[in-house]
């Protein structure tokens, strides 16, 4: 089995999230959404109820140096929002 899951996000929208029982994961761009629940019943031991994914794309950057302009993207990244089943939650801060 592949390592779908590449890490937790930790920020205050993610963490207000956990509260409500949905836990922000970032994963692979060609993950679907039965190999992600899949991969956080098996990793964190919980049932997971629901799975919504989220696409970003990239964004151009441009900066000066000395040879000129220089211009380049951000990678293509993919969220996944796993809502666990009711009375189970996932600790993110201890488990890694």
């Amino acid at each position: 089995m592949r390592q779908v899951l590449k890490r937790p996000y930790l920020s205050e929208k993610s963490s207000q999230l956990a509260e409500a029982g949905k836990y922000v994961f970032e994963v692979l761009a060609d993950a679907n959404k039965i190999e992600i629940r899949r991969a956080v019943e098996t990793r964190y031991g919980v049932g997971v109820a629901n799975v919504n994914t989220v696409t970003i794309r990239p964004k151009q950057r441009t900066r000066y140096t000395r040879k000129g302009f220089m211009i380049g993207k951000t990678a293509w990244r993919k969220k996944a929002i796993v809502t666990v089943k009711p009375g189970q939650t996932i600790d993110l801060v201890g488990a890694e």
